[in-house]
């Protein structure tokens, strides 16, 4: 069983919430999302694992369960062109849960017009494999969104 933490502070909303029917739609995976606090921020890993996948405003990190979570920060965020995001990792890094990946301020983002809300999605998982997911609730980061069986 894999624990999937936060990888930054805010309230979880879970999928449905987030304003872009891809994720809302569950067709990325399930998962849940985070409604990040309003400050600059170190985005951090929510799971031991490898960076198979690192982009400005996206990465994922698969488990030695064979488990990958993709972070994607904010909506849209791929039309910034890697503005207002600073990589502190590497693709192909191994990586502890809580180490840094990315440093971002969603205030910037929602400046030029998209939103931070930032899914956490469980890739190639079914829904019935999630347990726990975290919805309406403050999470720190670290805090768990849900564990995966």
């Amino acid at each position: 069983m894999t624990t999937v933490t936060s990888p930054l502070a805010g309230r979880a909303i879970g999928l449905a919430a987030v304003p872009d029917p891809v994720f809302s739609g569950v067709m990325v995976g399930p998962g849940t999302a985070v409604d990040p606090v309003r400050e600059p921020s170190i985005v951090v890993a929510p799971v031991d694992g490898i960076i198979v996948s690192l982009h400005p405003h996206a990465f994922v990190v698969v488990d030695d369960d064979g488990h990958g979570v993709l972070t994607h920060l904010g909506i849209d965020t791929v039309q910034l062109n890697g503005q207002g995001f600073e990589l502190l990792a590497a693709k192909g890094d191994t990586v502890r849960r809580g180490d840094p990946i990315v440093r971002w301020n969603p205030v910037e983002v929602e400046a030029a017009g998209k939103s931070p809300v930032c899914p956490v999605v469980a890739l190639e998982a079914t829904p019935d494999a999630l347990a726990d997911v975290a919805v309406d609730v403050d999470v720190p980061s670290g805090g768990t969104l849900f564990t995966w069986r």
